[in-house]
């Protein structure tokens, strides 16, 4: 008989730092211990904290494990799972207070976990994602099953509506309401259903990570929108690049078609459906709905114009809902839950939870869910454990390089859809990257809009040309080589862009220029006229000096320095030459006395 489990995180992130290994020396050691009949070893997707990974929970103490390697395995097994004493050196305690508890703790009482609501998460390393029977036992299917035996595709499409889910792609449209306008239509038409899981933003990986975990979630979810909307085929677009997420999305679709859940005749009730997948490859326009939809029809992945909109000629010219894996992964419990229990959750125009990839100068990088309306002082400092290395919070990007950058100033403002787009930024599909006081905001600026320019689809000439120039602003700006003028020209083309840009890529690619522009003019201004990166990172514009103080004249850097631009008399303090200085650093690296500094 089963009497502990130990769950092994198999998302990427532990996946890369060896956690298949892991895996398969337990399972070895359980067997040379003559556990096997005792203890069971769960593959799971991501946890979430990744930042401690690989991680391991034995149940049913519940003992949380971190940054497990294969060398832990025989300690492991040897006294938790033979002797019943958890390994202390390895438990992972942290609850947030002063005093850590001798023993372990439940996750809910962690400083990472205590203020997530997993929704979107719920089954993300809790069960095996490639085993359709562990999702079965977390109510699996049951929604399906309740929709096409006990309502109709109207009430379906009612009850979405009343719970007020919001598109997790970034936009923030109405789920109900896309269902409503693809519901409508001549009988017998044909219609898709199309999930998108083409996750694009640099650090985002909140799809990624419910594909990984839980992907029956979006299997059952799509089932229950081709109900609503009288559809029989579906796609799921997904980036080539997360192969895991590929791997098991495959395994999940074949089981569910050979337990009857897609295909003919689901449940007996005559509804038929069947979902395919689609591979991207890698291109960030696709993303966009249109763009997404042409690719799958086996095109170069443009956008089109709307209208008309995807819900009344989408994909093969015929009516298609598109929403992305974490607005399908709330779907089957809104269905059990009902409307009311979902619209409880989050504020007053937000409801429910919202996925980030928390990122940057963060002491938890990792998955985190929490319900709409969370401060984002919560997000960063309670649930992600603050700044590394004792440094101050300087801003946050959300919204990926559609998005912009928030300020200290407003780190208590509440994280839903009204508040960000108030403040300049947006939702987006959940990227949140923290910044520190090191972070120069111009460079974040042209790092994103580098972005942009680079995954421009280039079909419209305000993205393709009009970016392009913006980049070249910022360029010369962080060069050393600003002007006046230069803010008020970057402000004029990223208006021009915003208003006549074909599709939402363009649109918003100026948002982290405005809202870097809006919040820290006053670094802009210190590039332009003082030729100075206020936070060093500017490479052109940084200036080595030598402190004659704590020079000991030994010459070093004069002997290394690869320009000659060191000069100095032996015991004597040395100068730096600033019109030859090439600004490459070996002087720093070569001085033993931390004499030399980067201003």
């Amino acid at each position: 008989m089963i009497r502990t489990q130990v769950l092994v995180c198999g998302g990427t992130g532990c996946t890369s730092s060896n956690s298949p290994a892991i895996r398969e020396a337990m399972e070895k050691a359980i067997i040379e211990n003559g556990l096997s009949e005792e203890v069971k070893v769960v593959q799971t997707g991501c946890f979430g904290l990744c930042a401690l990974g690989p991680i391991m929970i034995v149940y049913p103490d519940g003992t949380f494990y971190s940054r497990v390697t294969v060398e832990d395995v025989p300690e492991i097994v040897e006294e938790h799972l033979l002797k019943g004493r958890p390994v202390k050196r390895l438990v992972y305690n942290d609850t947030g207070d002063e005093k850590k508890p001798e023993g372990p703790v439940s996750l809910s009482e962690t400083g990472f976990y205590k203020k997530q609501l997993r929704l979107a998460l719920r089954n993300c390393g809790v069960i095996n994602p490639e085993v359709i029977d562990e999702y079965i036992a977390m109510d699996g299917y049951a929604a399906l099953g309740k929709v096409l035996t006990e309502m109709t595709p109207k009430e379906v499409i009612d009850l979405i509506l009343a719970s007020g889910l919001r598109g997790r792609g970034g936009a923030g449209f109405p789920t109900g309401r896309k269902w409503l306008f693809a519901a409508g239509g001549e009988p017998g038409t044909k219609k898709y259903v199309v999930c998108n899981a083409d996750e694009g933003d640099p650090g985002a990986f909140m799809d990624r990570s419910v594909l990984e975990g839980d992907p029956h979630a979006v299997i059952e979810a799509m089932a229950i929108a081709a109900y609503a909307i009288g559809a029989d085929e579906g796609y799921v677009y997904v980036r080539a690049e997360y192969p895991i997420a590929v791997k098991r999305l495959s395994i999940a679709i074949a089981q569910a078609r050979e337990y009857g859940l897609l295909g003919k005749n689901i449940f007996g009730t005559g509804f038929n459906f069947d979902i395919n997948i689609r591979l991207g490859a890698g291109a960030f326009v696709c993303g966009e709905e249109t763009a997404l939809l042409t690719s799958i029809e086996g095109n170069r992945g443009e956008p089109r114009p709307r209208p008309p909109f995807p819900a009344v000629k989408g994909l093969f010219g015929q009516p298609t809902i598109i929403n992305n894996v974490e607005t399908y992964a709330n779907i089957p419990q809104i269905i059990l839950k009902g409307a009311e229990w979902f619209s409880s959750i989050g504020s007053e125009k937000s409801k429910g939870t919202k996925v980030f990839a928390l990122g940057g100068k963060i002491n938890h990088t990792g998955l985190v869910e929490v319900p709409m309306g969370t401060p984002l002082s919560t997000i960063i400092y309670d649930i992600g454990g603050g700044i590394p290395n004792g440094k101050k919070f300087k801003a946050a990007q959300t919204g990926g390089p559609s998005g912009g950058c928030i300020p200290a100033s407003l780190i208590d403002t509440p994280v839903d859809y009204e508040s960000l787009t108030a403040i300049g930024s947006m939702m987006g599909s959940g990227g949140l990257i923290v910044m520190d006081e090191d972070n120069c905001m111009v460079d974040i600026a042209k790092f994103f809009l580098t972005f942009t320019v680079d995954e421009s689809c280039g079909k419209c000439t305000p993205c393709r040309e009009g970016t392009r120039r913006m980049l070249e602003i910022l360029e010369r700006i962080t060069d050393g080589r600003g002007e006046e003028g230069d803010i008020e020209r970057l402000e004029s083309l990223a208006k021009t862009i915003k208003s006549t840009a074909l599709c939402g890529l363009g649109q918003t690619a100026p948002n982290p220029v405005l809202s870097t522009l809006r919040y820290f003019r006053d670094e802009y201004e210190a590039h332009i006229r003082e030729k100075r990166c206020p936070a060093h990172v500017c490479q052109k514009l940084a200036r080595y000096e030598i402190d004659p103080e704590k020079c000991k004249g030994c010459s070093a850097c004069s002997r290394k320095c690869p320009v000659g631009a060191i000069s100095g008399q032996i015991k004597s303090p040395f100068v730096i030459d600033q019109t030859k200085c090439i600004k490459c650093g070996t002087c720093i690296d070569t001085c033993k006395f931390g004499a030399i500094s980067k201003n």
